[in-house]
């Protein structure tokens, strides 16, 4: 069983069991549940439920595994040959560690 999750903003695949980062939560402590209820697309062995927008009645539950994670650093550099322009600038994505608990559907 899997389903298609909205979590700020972007869509999961979720099982359970399954590992994701996501972009940071706010307010959320190590080992704490929280229940995404924006579920569009719940698959029950082989059938196969879509929403309009969301499916009514199904969550999924995940619990945090770590609150804040970084990501790799990306450098941004941007330059005009010839015209003495040069900017560089560097940024690094925070993410949350959380792990599937249960899908209800």
């Amino acid at each position: 069983m899997y389903a298609i999750v909205e979590i700020n903003g972007q869509q999961f695949k979720v099982e359970e069991g399954k590992k994701l980062f996501v972009n940071r939560l706010k307010d959320v402590e190590e080992g704490k549940t929280v229940e995404f209820d924006k579920v569009l697309l719940v698959d029950k062995e082989g059938t196969v439920t879509v929403g309009a927008p969301t499916v009514s009645g199904a969550k999924v539950v995940v619990e945090v595994v770590n609150p804040l994670v970084k990501g790799e650093k990306v450098i941004v550099f941007k330059m005009k040959r010839r015209k003495d322009y040069r900017k560089k600038n560097g940024h690094r994505q925070q993410f949350t560690e959380v792990t599937v608990k249960s899908v209800i559907a």
